[in-house]
């Protein structure tokens, strides 16, 4: 997306609005799950089935100059994460912690499913680590925000 906007004409009347979309809505804070094991459940797959499909992932990714880490990476509830994007947004660091999250989830041993994790990607990206741990808190903090994005 970003190589094609760079070339895009236009590029500087382009608004990129980011919207709350949970991959896994049903899924509990806490209860997080091997990427292969998932899939390979999601897709009725054996593991080594659903390694090989992460490891085609992984290569278009790398052909794209993407880091993208296909062992020890889980899957869980990303409500949290959305709603510290929220935040985020208010404060104008969305990109910069939506940037610093996919970096964590896909390319380093860094779980965005974990509150240490997220505290540590909010601090990083510019924010203020009492709010994001006030945010972090307290489950109502920005969940309106975030259903309202996901029913759009």
């Amino acid at each position: 997306f970003e190589k094609g906007l760079a070339e895009f004409a236009h590029r500087d009347e382009v608004e990129v609005v980011h919207r709350s979309f949970e991959l896994d809505p049903s899924r509990a804070k806490g209860d997080t799950a091997l990427v292969i094991d998932m899939l390979a459940e999601k897709y009725g797959r054996t593991r080594e089935e659903a390694a090989s499909m992460e490891a085609n992932v992984a290569a278009n990714a790398q052909a794209e100059g993407l880091g993208y880490r296909t062992e020890g990476r889980d899957h869980g509830s990303t409500f949290d994460l959305h709603r510290l994007l929220h935040l985020a947004k208010a404060r104008g660091r969305q990109d910069e912690l939506l940037t610093l999250a996919y970096r964590a989830n896909f390319a380093e041993e860094r779980s965005v499913f974990d509150d240490a994790v997220l505290l540590d990607l909010a601090v990083e990206a510019g924010l203020d680590a009492d709010e994001a741990r006030a945010v972090l808190a307290d489950p109502e903090a920005y969940a309106d925000d975030v259903r309202t994005d996901e029913r759009e």
